[in-house]
């Protein structure tokens, strides 16, 4: 075996990485919970790989007092990028195990962070406009107060608290993210040279 193959192992775990990007297609990915008094069954955002779900009129009808835009799915061209970087990179992961290089496999790794990294930044970018940019004519208004959800964790917004989550879907992005990483770990740590 040439020293820079992938063992049997490694090509497991890539044919694994390849379902999870898939499956995450068809579940949501993130959520955002929202828990008030006057809403004890609590209401919920969830973002799909290629739509806005859950209890989008509501969040509209609630938001629309407060002055925040309506969210609807064909205003973020994310939406119809996302399915095309997640069937790729599930089919970079399957050609991976063809290709047998682990030098590629790190090369996968690293974009697959940067991916993580921006669509960190434009997920924060994303809560930023719809928190801060508010209508200055609506009918609740509190002055110095933006609403604009947590990237990720709890922030209590007047009486509503918000919990930013990964959903099914960003838990198996996630998952896949370690099995990659745990190859590159593999396959460099553990041979004796690179």
């Amino acid at each position: 075996m040439k020293e820079n193959n992938l063992t049997i192992l490694s090509k497991v775990l890539l044919v694994i990485v390849g379902l999870l990007f898939i499956g995450s297609l068809f579940v949501p990915m993130w959520r955002i919970e929202l828990d008030a008094p006057q809403y004890p069954e609590g209401l919920m955002l969830q973002l799909h790989a290629n739509k806005i779900g859950g209890d989008v009129d509501i969040i509209n009808g609630l938001n629309h007092y407060i002055g925040m835009a309506t969210l609807h799915t064909e205003n973020f061209f994310e939406f119809t990028v996302l399915p095309y970087v997640f069937g790729t990179f599930a089919f970079i992961s399957l050609i991976l195990v063809f290709i047998n290089n682990r030098k590629a496999v790190f090369g996968f790794l690293i974009t697959f962070v940067l991916f993580v990294i921006l669509a960190g930044i434009d997920f924060y970018r994303w809560n930023y406009e719809y928190g801060h940019n508010l209508d200055p004519n609506a009918a609740i208004k509190v002055p110095g107060m933006a609403y604009q959800p947590p990237l990720i964790g709890y922030k209590q917004l007047l009486n509503f608290g918000a919990y930013s989550i990964p959903d099914i879907g960003g838990w198996m992005l996630t998952c896949a993210g370690i099995l990659l990483f745990v190859v590159v770990l593999k396959e460099f740590k553990f041979k004796k040279s690179i």
